[in-house]
């Protein structure tokens, strides 16, 4: 059986949030790209295009593009003309509209194809993340980052499955899997105020300082972060 935490470090942020470079490019803050036709853009394209509308907060206008990136997909499976683009776009796009159960049925069926597409298998470790199944999740991160350690999705598997030891109260095991992430990826406020909140759950009051402070030096606003630090050098 799983625990949850009991001490106050729940951030209001969740892995949702997640924006990663190779998901989504950067744009200008408050800046509305030109908005290409569904029609005109393959799968892959809608759900980047989506991807960038759902980080501006144009959810309604993003799951036009998700919608059709579905739709694309499944048309090339039912003409026999589907690639692993096609299963790897498919299922990113499921995943961002919360359909996690049909994440891992296309999934599966993309890996009896294309076994070594590990951009399925990571999201299928985040879809089983999101249902729960912690075990499975955490097979898949795994299967990930043993194959591809440094790939474009390392960073976040890896933040993956440190949310699942937290979660499961294996703070050292959720301690190396923060670190790893935040060294791949290091400039997630998120990201390190969770190493700063299972460093506090293991009793190490220095290490978890430095990560509090990383988080609120990238995100000053950060309440949680604040919070926690304030906790721990309390305790000093």
């Amino acid at each position: 059986m799983f625990f949850l935490l009991t001490f106050p470090v729940l951030s209001q942020e969740t892995p949702e949030d997640i924006d990663t470079p190779q998901e989504n490019a950067s744009l200008p803050e408050n800046t509305a790209p030109p908005v290409p036709a569904v029609q005109s853009l393959t799968a892959m394209q809608n759900y980047h295009t989506g991807r960038n509308l759902e980080a501006m907060g144009r959810m309604n206008e993003a799951n036009v593009h998700y919608n059709e990136a579905i739709r694309q997909c499944l048309d090339a499976v039912a003409r026999n003309a589907a690639t692993s683009d096609t299963y790897t776009a498919m299922t990113w796009a499921m995943r961002r509209q919360g359909r996690h159960s049909e994440v891992i049925s296309w999934g599966e069926q993309g890996l009896r194809l294309y076994p070594n597409e590990y951009r399925i298998v990571q999201t299928m470790g985040e879809a089983y993340f999101y249902l729960n199944d912690f075990s499975r999740s955490l097979s898949f991160m795994q299967r990930y980052t043993n194959a591809l350690p440094e790939g474009e999705r390392a960073s976040v598997a890896f933040f993956f499955i440190g949310e699942i030891y937290r979660i499961t109260e294996r703070f050292l095991h959720a301690d190396i899997a923060y670190t790893t992430a935040v060294h791949l990826q290091p400039n997630l406020a998120l990201w390190w105020f969770r190493l700063g909140s299972v460093r506090e759950a293991a009793g190490d009051r220095e290490p978890a300082i430095e990560a509090y402070q990383q988080a609120l030096r990238l995100n000053p606003n950060y309440g949680e972060a604040r919070n926690g630090l304030a906790r721990v050098q309390s305790e000093q």
